[in-house]
């Protein structure tokens, strides 16, 4: 088995531009929203914290290591949509509003800039990491498996596996298409333009002392994730997924775009 030229390209381009995107966008609103590294660092620490060990290995122990709570979630779509999309959201937001209520005790940031500066400064650290942990290091892996793969090398990389693993990833090699990597590139896409937008809404409500802040990033954190917990329950198309994620990218670029501009004042100062 191998893998078409063309598609290892696209794959390989598709990669490369979801591991450009974070680094890209910092260096173009660093200046005129006067960013801080340190809360792009934040940003990357809890995502790798929350949702890489402590949502994980909650998945792990609700979804596979407890039979009671497998069976019942595995068994059931709706209740599987619920768990992850809830898992996520509390992981994920619980985290981002422990470290920006942390952040929000400096006293040494710039008064000159702008208001939502902390909020897109951790963005693109949260949303970044995820694009770097959960996208591109899954696909350079692929990318390796598709170059052994037309070496004809893959199976003996693939000693360690069982018969059942190694027949998965020639599966999977053979279903990836041009198309499926443009998909990959929306979807990382648009799940960095969400991860910014609530790490705005997030600096917002803690800024302004809003107890109700919290509960209201888990849920709208939660319905972001239906979308793709209906595809991972086999109850929406791909396609239908991410043209609704693209789709919602868009509409929330325009909104933080139009409502996160810096003043003629701070955009000088910076």
């Amino acid at each position: 088995m191998t893998v078409a030229p063309i598609t290892l390209l696209c794959l390989s381009l598709a990669t490369l531009f979801v591991a450009a995107l974070p680094v890209l966008v910092y260096r173009r609103l660093r200046r005129p929203y006067a960013l801080d590294w340190r809360d792009a660092v934040s940003g990357i620490a809890v995502f790798a914290l929350f949702a890489t060990v402590i949502e994980r290995a909650l998945n792990g122990y609700v979804l596979h290591d407890n039979p009671d709570t497998a069976g019942a979630l595995l068994a059931n779509p709706v209740a599987f949509v619920a768990y992850g999309t809830l898992a996520a959201g509390v992981c994920e937001e619980v985290g981002r509003y422990i470290a920006m209520r942390m952040i929000a005790r400096r006293t040494n940031r710039a008064t000159t800039a702008p208001a939502d500066s902390t909020g897109l400064g951790y963005g693109i650290g949260h949303g970044g990491a995820e694009a770097w942990l959960v996208g591109v290091l899954v696909q350079l892996q692929w990318i390796v498996f598709a170059v052994l793969a037309n070496r004809g090398e893959l199976d003996e990389h693939l000693s360690n596996l069982s018969m059942e693993g190694v027949l998965r990833v020639h599966l999977i090699l053979a279903n990836i298409t041009p198309l499926l990597a443009g998909v990959f590139a929306v979807e990382r896409t648009a799940a960095f333009v969400f991860q910014i937008g609530f790490s705005v809404l997030m600096w917002r409500g803690v800024r302004a002392g809003w107890k109700g802040i919290l509960p209201l990033a888990v849920v709208l954190h939660a319905l972001s994730d239906v979308p793709a917990a209906l595809f991972q329950a086999g109850l929406l198309p791909l396609l239908a997924v991410d043209g609704t994620y693209a789709v919602g990218a868009i509409v929330l670029a325009v909104v933080l775009w139009r409502v996160c501009r810096p003043t003629r004042a701070a955009a000088q100062a910076a």
